[in-house]
């Protein structure tokens, strides 16, 4: 199954903690069918994992440059990794 799976590092910067930001990723990801896992870190940022279908795992990408409506997202990191077949999505 990882043959379908792609797997994506993001991280997001801007006002993006305090805003709902990790929930409304979950709640974008678990209703698309990707697994992985959302955190505060830091420096402001917010760092998720995403894995799951190519597309799919696009959608929530494509949520996460904007995020939730009390965002401002100034700037999105996106690097590829081996997936793990992870299960489900969990906020850290």
């Amino acid at each position: 199954m990882a043959a379908n799976l792609v797997r994506r590092r993001v991280v997001v910067h801007g006002t993006v903690q305090g805003v709902f930001f990790r929930d409304s990723t979950r709640q974008r990801a678990r209703a698309h069918g990707v697994s992985g896992w959302a955190r505060n870190r830091a420096d402001g940022a917010v760092e998720a994992v995403l894995e799951g279908p190519p597309e799919a795992v696009e959608r929530v990408l494509r949520f996460m440059e904007t995020g939730p409506p009390q965002a401002q997202v100034s700037g999105v990191e996106v690097s590829d990794e081996q997936p793990e077949e992870l299960n489900g999505f969990e906020i850290r």
